[in-house]
């Protein structure tokens, strides 16, 4: 597709490329780097002692292939590039970013270089954190299935830990969405700790203390084995279905 309209006179391409608020590098053919703007040039003074260099300034004219351990499979990446490449990597162990790479190419479609952007650049601490949260994230689904209601479907181990993070979710959620029905489907916790009669209890006290409901529902026969007696006002149902309809019926 042809690119559309007319740049004004008064405005510079460098400086719209300087302006935006991106770590944007221009390399050559050869792959050394010629260029970049006012935010790459900010991110690679931190990263310069990195490499044993002083400032952004010491880049310039340095080859890509002096930033990876094998340099080989770089260029072939490089010289293979047809269209916009995206990639994650890792800086020195210390900054992760994703790199995409687009060529540079001219009226003759012929390839005169290319645009490197390095893009949501954070630390590899940060990065560690934020996986660490998405992780958590997913082990605990909370879906709202109807009104004033929500569904927790738990999938592989259940143990201390989990517990916790589950107890502490849903009475956040709770609190937060004046949930009055929790169903916390367990069909698919692989295996569980010796203490998952409490957990199970714990869980069913702290809800009830806000005024919300602990449903349970999908227990195989080796988890009723496990869990052994539980106080007779916690609900238990076969399937989620069945505790859902009990709620709505109830609600109508």
């Amino acid at each position: 597709m042809l690119d559309v309209g007319k740049i004004p006179k008064d405005i510079s391409v460098l400086t719209a490329l300087n302006s935006i608020g991106e770590n944007i590098l221009i390399a050559d053919m050869q792959f050394h780097i010629r260029w970049m703007n006012c935010n790459a040039s900010d991110l690679l003074t931190t990263v310069a002692p990195l490499y044993q260099l002083d400032s952004s300034e010491d880049f310039i004219g340095k080859s890509m292939d002096y930033f990876h351990q094998r340099p080989e499979r770089q260029q072939g990446i490089m010289q293979s590039i047809k269209s916009t490449h995206r990639t994650r990597i890792t800086i020195k162990d210390r900054f992760v970013t994703d790199i995409v790479v687009t060529p540079i190419i001219n009226h003759a479609e012929e390839i005169d270089g290319y645009i490197i952007m390095l893009m949501d650049v954070s630390t590899k601490a940060e990065e560690e954190k934020n996986k660490e949260k998405l992780i958590k994230t997913l082990s605990i689904p909370i879906l709202h299935v109807w009104a004033n209601t929500i569904a927790l479907p738990l999938i592989g181990e259940f143990n201390a830990e989990r517990s916790d993070l589950l107890l502490t979710s849903v009475l956040f959620e709770c609190s937060s969405h004046r949930i009055e029905n929790v169903i916390i489907d367990l069909s698919g916790v692989l295996n569980f700790d010796q203490d998952i009669q409490f957990h199970i209890q714990k869980l069913h006290d702290c809800l009830k203390l806000i005024g919300a409901r602990c449903i349970l529902v999908g227990i195989k026969p080796e988890l009723a084995v496990t869990m052994g007696a539980l106080d007779r006002d916690v609900q238990i149902f076969r399937s989620t279905h069945a505790g859902l309809e009990m709620i709505i019926n109830q609600q109508r």
